[in-house]
């Protein structure tokens, strides 16, 4: 078998601007007592062997519920039986091979077989894989995958129905790729152009300044010659025997896991395995090389990389030998000290990035192996242009200062409540962990990383520990674990280069590490102030409906809230809150109304600033989040029953008292001319700046602002626009999850139906704001793009209307997966030509006859005549011709396999209650969606065609590079 090589972010730390992070892993006051009930009884684990997995160092067993195993040919498995979502499965096949293991050559051969896994083998004929599929409800991309990284390469298939035929037919498939392989010249001259494509539309900006990073950080090391996506020249020169021979030499049985989660009987599935790879004859595994070599004494050069579209960014970071460490309860110990001081660290940078002036824009640090050749530190800073200096040295003092004098109690204290509630939630949800979770669980076993123990035991572990958590335990292990980066390398990446070039970032960094810093003042912990909010609101109406069993009901004051209780995730709660207004407050005048709800959480409240709230709610499962949607401004939220109390209290809070903090703005406006220096720099962002605009005409709401006009929005300007929706605006809440009905309408009652008085019901809105309009000026428009000069991109675009009319929004949506179909058959199959194919049929809920539909491709700049004549082609074709009756199936099966699994998970619950009383119509929609789709005739497709897609009614947009110096510029034939 060969060796583990498996990349880790271990402790990437990248400030991001949320209230409190996920739920799993949340900072976040006192916690309130878990409930962590015995779950349902499940089979022993069985063939467990430590060996088989390269784990015999490990101290630990994987809990129970598990199934190993290991051919005679050496191939492994893993299979675990869960039923959530219910009667659904992931099945996966990876391979310990990737571009590391490619010759000189070879380069690119690992991804380029990737693809050839859907071209044909021995028994599914060439184009026929992902068209069986189809029929059987996996959509290519959402449920039939793959994916080539440095040192392995990964099979996805989402079974929508935990079927034993769909099982058989994906083994099959798994099976035909590991060693039936066809590999035809033909199929590989076809599939060239879709490779060479992928490659062209993926260099941009950001991956050649990626490459440059890699090469000054780690030169001279194999990894950095084996980019996945490979060369251009080993691309073009590939051949079917050369393809041919790096499969047969990296595919076989040793190297090979096949992992089947889901709602199946394990003792059937694992009998359904040794069928199927029994015979799979055994072949030598060879070693992967390895991805280094990585000089621990490189350090003390200076990199200068420069693009007018990227962000400017300082890494500083220095190389210490890898070391292999055993899955031990030692080192497990370890890693939760540095995890804390770490996360300690990221909060005192999050302090400053959250100031009204912040000295940077991001900033993080990490620590994690380079593909197992090499241990590495970095601490990185991304500043407004011309700010590297000041946010290079405050980042520096405040790692140095963490280093140097360690933490105070109320920082551990606040890291450990939140790790404690990560780990009591994670407790409380076992029984009910998605087949998502158990995969992630049986890939660090596969790979040889850890073994995975039950979130019981894991909880018992942190509380044994607890105690050890001090911080002259954190400061050692933090130590232990980041180096100083004394002497370091640096990398500046940016648009223009800083004053005084390499000297000016080596001066500035030496300085920094000379200077004399104090320790960290020991801040107090406020009080959270919003537990009061009057007298309880009175329920007036109380209902339930009887298609989905959603109870609606309506305080006096006018507030409504849906509930629906479910069973299918433990301890977990999902949250919505609509207030009228949104986007229904922009108008021609002042398009930029509601541009920084957004940012509104951002702000804090009146009694607590953002970060004193972080503070204050550390070890608790809540959130705050606000943002202007179509026609309401929504919040939302997960939490737990014990915690779900104080995340109305907070969302009640926001509603009543927003704190409009200028510092709220501090890290959006240091973003702005950045933001707007990297538009048009690719012909994605290009198209989607200039489109917008000459599809509406120019009409403001739709088309970008000048920059000055972002930077003399404030906080006052949106009070003053949202304030009165916010006090008397129609509000809707839905709650879904884990709990009991009277319970939660009594915490609703003390929050959101304690406040005074609002509108009965959401505004119509029944004026211009209504109107989006689409412009007449068909045929063609070029836009010009700051990217690669072979970079291209072509758009069809054609009005059609809103989604007002359910048998036509469902006939359109089928419309544009039947197009997709024909054109990825076409420009893919046929032709060649382009890796990303695009067909979109997008209706309006809240504009009166709006509607588009849209086909296209991103292509090389020489291929837009060809590509335009392929639309055209399949465009006549349907207007010509129904399509035939596989085609129909192969677009239909998808859907109707994604309705039937919609109300197993919560999320899906929640599409439907989030407005059960204000738009009850949208329940019916769904429950005769499958109806209405199965009844869509393929001459309902043509009408539909020769209704909506004449060529001659098409806008045509060509995206192309620019000839001179012109931004994102846009013109018109």
């Amino acid at each position: 078998m060969k060796s583990r090589i498996f990349t880790r972010a271990a402790l990437s730390l990248f400030l991001t601007t949320a209230l409190a992070a996920p739920l799993a892993a949340q900072d976040g006051a006192e916690a309130g007592q878990v409930d962590l009930a015995e779950p349902a009884p499940v089979a022993a684990t069985s063939g467990w062997d430590p060996a088989d997995w390269d784990l015999e160092d490990s101290e630990f067993s994987p809990e129970d519920g598990w199934t190993f195993g290991k051919l005679d040919n050496g191939m492994r498995y893993i299979i675990r039986r869960n039923d959530r979502p219910e009667n659904t499965a992931l099945v996966r096949m990876e391979i310990a091979t990737g571009s590391l293991d490619e010759r000189d050559e070879e380069r690119g051969f690992a991804h380029y077989v990737e693809h050839m896994a859907f071209n044909g083998s021995t028994n599914v004929p060439e184009g026929e894989m992902v068209k069986l599929l189809e029929r059987l409800g996996l959509a290519f991309g959402a449920d039939t995958n793959a994916s080539t990284g440095f040192d392995r390469t990964q099979y996805k298939l989402n079974l929508p129905k935990a079927e034993e035929e769909l099982l058989d037919t994906a083994l099959t498939l798994m099976r035909e790729t590991a060693s039936e392989l066809t590999i035809t010249e033909e199929a590989v001259e076809r599939e060239r152009g879709v490779i060479l494509s992928e490659r062209r539309v993926r260099n941009s900006f950001g991956f050649k300044d990626l490459v440059d990073g890699l090469e000054f950080s780690y030169p001279g090391s194999h990894a950095t010659q084996r980019l996945p996506i490979g060369t251009i020249e080993t691309l073009e020169g590939a051949t079917a025997q050369g393809l041919r021979a790096f499969w047969e030499r990296e595919y076989v049985p040793a190297d090979t896991v096949v992992v089947v989660v889901g709602d199946f009987d394990p003792a059937m599935v694992e009998s359904k395995i040794r069928a199927r790879f029994a015979d799979w004859q055994a072949a030598p595994s060879p070693d992967q090389p390895e991805a280094g070599p990585v000089d621990p004494e490189y350090r003390g050069q200076t990199d200068i990389y420069l693009d007018p579209a990227l962000t400017e960014t300082i890494t500083l970071s220095r190389h210490a030998p890898y070391m292999d460490k055993p899955d031990t309860a030692e080192e497990r110990r370890e890693n939760l000290l540095t995890t804390v001081g770490a996360r300690a660290l990221q909060r005192r940078l999050q302090r400053l990035q959250r100031s009204e002036n912040p000295p940077f824009r991001g900033v993080g640090i990490s620590s994690g192996d380079f593909l197992k050749s090499a241990e590495t530190v970095q601490l990185r800073v991304s500043t407004e242009e011309g700010g590297w200096k000041l946010g290079l040295d405050t980042a520096i003092d405040e790692f140095r200062r963490g280093l140097m004098h360690g933490f105070t109690e109320a920082e551990i204290a606040e890291q450990v409540a939140g790790l404690r509630t990560s780990y009591e939630n994670a407790a409380a949800n076992a029984a009910t962990r998605t087949n998502s979770n158990f995969l992630g669980d049986a890939f660090d076993i596969a790979r040889g990383e850890s073994v995975t123990t039950d979130p019981q035991a894991s909880l018992a572990r942190f509380e044994a520990l607890a105690p050890d958590i001090t911080p002259e335990n954190v400061l050692a292990a933090m130590r232990a674990k980041f180096l100083l980066l004394e002497n370091p390398l640096i990398r500046f990446s940016g648009k223009t280069a800083p004053d005084g070039g390499a000297d000016a970032l080596r001066s500035t960094v030496n300085t920094a590490f000379s200077r004399e810093l104090a320790p960290p003042e020991d801040a107090g912990t406020a009080e959270f102030a919003y537990t009061d909010f009057g007298p309880a609101g009175e329920v007036v109406s109380d209902e339930r409906t009887e298609d989905l069993g959603i109870r609606t009901i309506r305080f006096a004051n006018g507030v409504m809230l849906n509930l629906k209780s479910t069973d299918l995730q433990d301890d977990r709660i999902t949250i919505r809150t609509y207030i009228d207004g949104g986007d229904m407050l922009r108008s021609a005048e002042n398009p930029l109304a509601v541009e920084l709800a957004g940012l509104l959480s951002s702000g804090g409240l009146g009694q607590h600033s953002r970060d004193e709230l972080q503070s204050i709610l550390a070890g608790r499962s809540v959130s705050g989040s606000f943002g202007s949607a179509g026609e309401t401004f929504v919040s939302g939220a997960t939490t737990t029953p014990r915690d779900l109390k104080l995340q109305l209290q907070l969302f009640a809070a926001y509603v009543t008292d927003p704190g409009y903090r200028p510092e709220g703005l501090g890290p959006w406006r240091k973003g702005l001319d950045d933001f707007f220096a990297r538009l048009g720099k690719t012909p994605n962002s290009a198209y989607g700046e200039g489109s917008r605009a000459i599809l509406s005409d120019n009409d403001p709401r739709f088309a970008r602002q000048p920059v000055e006009a972002y930077r003399a929005l404030d906080f006052d300007q949106l009070e003053k626009v949202i304030g009165d929706r916010l006090s008397n605006g129609a509000m809707e809440v839905a709650i879904v999850g884990d709990f009991d009905e009277d319970e939660v309408i009594s915490m609703v009652a003390e929050t959101f139906g304690a406040l005074p008085a609002r509108e009965a019901a959401f505004q119509p809105y029944d004026d211009a704001r209504r109107i989006r309009p689409f412009t007449a000026q068909r045929g063609l428009h070029m836009i010009t793009h700051g990217g690669e000069p072979d970079q291209a991109m072509i758009r069809l675009v054609w009005p059609t209307t809103d989604d007002s009319d359910w048998e036509l929004s469902s006939s359109l949506s089928l419309l544009a997966r039947v197009v997709r179909l024909k054109l990825t058959e076409k420009l893919r199959e046929e032709l060649g030509q382009t890796y990303s194919p695009s067909v979109n049929s997008s209706q309006a809920s809240i504009y009166r006859d709006y509607g588009v539909f849209s086909m296209g491709a991103s292509v090389d700049v020489t291929q837009l005549d060809a590509t335009k004549a392929a639309l055209l082609e399949v465009v006549q074709d349907l207007i010509a011709n129904a399509p035939d009756e596989d085609t129909l199936q192969r677009a239909r099966q998808p859907v109707l396999e994604s309705l039937e699994n919609r109300l197993k998970t919560n999320s899906g619950w929640m599409s439907l209650v989030d407005r059960a009383q204000s738009d009850p119509d949208d329940i019916r929609r769904f429950l005769t969606a499958s109806d209405r789709y199965k009844n869509i005739t393929g001459k309902d497709l043509q009408a539909l065609a020769v209704r909506y897609l004449q060529p001659t009614d098409a806008v045509e947009f060509r995206v192309v590079p620019e000839t001179g110096d012109k931004g994102a510029a846009t013109e018109s034939e």
